[in-house]
């Protein structure tokens, strides 16, 4: 019987001393950690359309048309991003003229669009005002806003106050609607006096400018 007794107190007093410890470990147990919320991402850059011309493609595309170093191209095709900002398109090709009083110019070459590649087209572009002489030119021309090259087959008007001329070179603005062209030339050749006119586009050759 007294060893019973010894037992249950030695039980008693094991419980005792072994309660405390194990609430302290329930108590010590960390909580679990919260998911911390993702950090923010910066907003990615808006990426290039890749649909226009750089300037420095444009420079040399017209490098290749008048000569490596050319006095005075690189600063019309600097103002001419300057003012338009970058093409969707250009033309390269070759014309040639001549007026007394009325004038005609015929030329042919290439467009080369940024979407829709490269097809050969003609113009025309018939004059008439205080304009004396003939010249052949070398042309370079500038295209803006040609969202559909069938779009370019019509006939554009000389923007009026719009040329002007740096190193040799001359430069004026055709517009219809929304788009532009910038014909940029070199000329062989004379001309004197002034004219006003339009150019028109076409898919053939044309003997009657109109």
């Amino acid at each position: 019987m007294m060893c019973r007794n010894r037992l249950a107190m030695f039980a008693l007093m094991l419980l005792a001393v072994t309660a405390p410890a194990t609430a302290q470990e329930v108590q010590t147990v960390p909580a679990p950690a919260q998911d911390s919320p993702p950090a923010p991402t910066a907003a990615p850059a808006p990426a290039r359309s890749g649909a226009t011309y750089r300037e420095q493609d444009v420079l040399t595309a017209a490098e290749d048309v008048f000569g490596k170093g050319a006095e005075g191209l690189a600063d019309i095709i600097r103002k001419t991003f300057k003012d338009r900002g970058e093409p969707n398109g250009y033309i390269v090709g070759r014309e040639a003229g001549g007026a007394f009083i009325v004038g005609l110019r015929y030329g042919s070459g290439n467009l080369f669009h940024k979407v829709e590649g490269e097809r050969k087209v003609h113009w025309t572009g018939p004059s008439v005002g205080f304009d004396i002489g003939g010249d052949g030119s070398k042309v370079f021309a500038l295209v803006y806003n040609l969202n559909d090259t069938e779009d370019l087959f019509r006939r554009y008007p000389a923007a009026e106050g719009k040329a002007y001329l740096i190193g040799g070179f001359t430069a004026n603005y055709l517009q219809r609607d929304d788009v532009v062209i910038v014909p940029i030339k070199l000329g062989v050749g004379w001309r004197l006096g002034l004219n006003a006119g339009y150019m028109k586009f076409s898919k053939k050759g044309r003997i009657l400018p109109f």
